[in-house]
């Protein structure tokens, strides 16, 4: 099981899930609109601890190019694994969106190639 932690609240989900589904899932309102495909940055979160080492080329991709790389990291395209204490970049509630986005999948889209 994975611990993570938002806004001083903790919760578990299985290793493996996706964190913008875990986040989503467990009541934290973060932004998808590319609905998990590493288009568009709005799945931003910043960690303060448990960030891991791996990252796909998608979403380093995406970061080089907003100038983005090494400030946060896109939810979309992290496993989650052991204790992560994050803060979403994008909430629903801060900004004129009234939904969060296409559902992502289960899965990390595209097929994740890590670097």
């Amino acid at each position: 099981m994975a611990r993570i932690t938002v806004d001083s609240d903790s919760f578990d989900v299985d290793d493996g899930t996706r964190l913008v589904l875990a986040l989503e899932r467990n009541g934290v309102d973060i932004l998808h609109r590319c609905g998990g495909w590493a288009k568009c940055t709005t799945c931003r979160v910043t960690f303060t601890a448990g960030e891991p080492e791996a990252m796909t080329e998608a979403e380093h991709e995406l970061l080089e190019a907003r100038d983005l790389s090494g400030e946060v990291r896109l939810s979309c395209q992290i496993t989650c694994r052991g204790e992560m204490t994050v803060e979403p970049g994008m909430r629903v509630s801060t900004t004129d969106f009234d939904e969060a986005g296409a559902d992502p999948a289960e899965e990390i889209t595209p097929d994740p190639v890590w670097r």
